[in-house]
């Protein structure tokens, strides 16, 4: 009887209701909301669902997260070794080759002032890194968190790491995925309270046919030029051009098929997982990680208000040639954020067709967070 008391106490014990805190329950309830927005309403499900799982995971089995020197037998946990990837920046380098792959850069290289329109959309970024200097982050930390403007999760992580900002890399990696599986929700209201209707019905004029030779030598030449200026970008930008001349040149078909379907998928798993798994309730919450959320928000919101100022600029500019919506593309959130433009312009005008036009500065984002990112490091000299 004793004995089957013993063994009974024992696996009492080993469950997991005998170690929950009220965080690890809070966190949970995060996870399963976040299960229930990506698979219910769809938002970026790809990335939420594994990063709300992972959430789930360590939350109530923290040692799947326990580094060889914590445990006992010398053994990490399975999503620590995921983690790692991040933290030596080989999952959102290998990101950025797959989404190099899916990405069109024919819109870009047709109208190449999208680069400006790319550019105003980093100004959450700045706006972001003065405020969180504001509130007392050191400059690295301010550095990392900023990016959360881009809307570009890879990136967030890629300088989280870099710069040895891993203590907040969870809540900086939550932050930019949320925020950019909520770009329909955030944005429009921002694009419409900065634009009059008149300008949400401005119709472009079609965009020119780009010869197959600029395709295969945009890539190239961005990489040399971009690498050569800020070699730190190079994991990054140099990732996402050969991701996409794996595309152009016409060549490599089954790299461009296994860069952007198998291997994409499989990062997105190993990726999200290890990001949802650094949400542990000891390590998110807390006071930084909600001046965090509130920092990303701020930014993405002045990004997008910077891409839409600039957008009516050049309209002004141009006699009324550009619609501003256009601008909120800048984000590097692709193609959603070019999407929205779309939406909100076919909201003003049902026959106003802008996605096109849209992803220029939506493709120009996504090198243009790369670059912040790469300056970032050069400011700190970090290599």
């Amino acid at each position: 009887m004793e004995y089957i008391m013993n063994t009974m106490g024992n696996l009492v014990e080993q469950t997991a209701f005998m170690n929950l805190t009220v965080g690890n329950l809070i966190m949970i309830g995060v996870a399963c909301i976040f299960l229930y927005l990506a698979i219910r309403h769809g938002f970026e499900p790809l990335l939420l669902v594994p990063i709300a799982f992972g959430m789930l995971l360590v939350n109530i089995y923290p040692d799947i997260m326990i580094s060889p020197e914590e445990a006992s037998n010398g053994t990490g946990g399975l999503l620590y070794y995921f983690y790692m990837l991040d933290e030596w920046s080989i999952l959102p380098s290998l990101i950025f080759l797959g989404v190099g792959a899916m990405t069109d850069f024919g819109p870009l290289i047709a109208n190449p002032k999208s680069f400006l329109l790319g550019a105003a959309a980093q100004f959450g970024i700045f706006a972001a890194y003065l405020g969180a200097m504001a509130m007392g982050f050191s400059d690295k930390a301010a550095a990392a968190i900023s990016i959360i403007g881009g809307a570009d999760g890879p990136t967030s992580i890629f300088l989280a790491g870099k710069l040895q900002q891993t203590a907040i890399l969870g809540p900086i990696a939550v932050a930019a995925y949320s925020y950019m599986s909520l770009v329909p929700i955030i944005q429009p209201p921002i694009m419409k309270l900065l634009t009059t209707e008149k300008e949400r019905k401005i119709k472009m004029e079609q965009l020119r046919p780009v010869s197959k030779l600029e395709r295969i030598l945009f890539p190239i030449i961005i990489t040399i030029v971009v690498c050569v200026i800020l070699p730190t970008t190079a994991p990054l930008v140099g990732m996402l051009m050969l991701g996409n001349l794996f595309k152009e040149c016409g060549v490599v078909r089954q790299l461009t098929d296994t860069a952007a379907n198998v291997l994409m998928y499989i990062v997105v798993i190993l990726l999200g997982t290890s990001v949802g798994a650094t949400t542990s309730a000891e390590a998110f919450l807390n006071m930084d990680t909600i001046k965090i959320v509130i920092l990303g928000l701020i930014a993405f919101a002045f990004g997008t208000a910077g891409g839409v100022v600039f957008g009516k600029i050049m309209c002004w500019a141009s006699g009324g040639k550009v619609n501003p919506l256009i601008g909120s593309a800048g984000v590097s959130a692709v193609p959603m954020a070019a999407r929205v433009s779309q939406k909100v312009g076919a909201e003003a005008d049902p026959t106003n067709f802008l996605l096109m036009h849209a992803m220029g500065p939506n493709v120009a984002g996504v090198i243009g967070t790369a670059v912040v990112a790469g300056t970032f490091m050069a400011i700190f000299g970090v290599k």
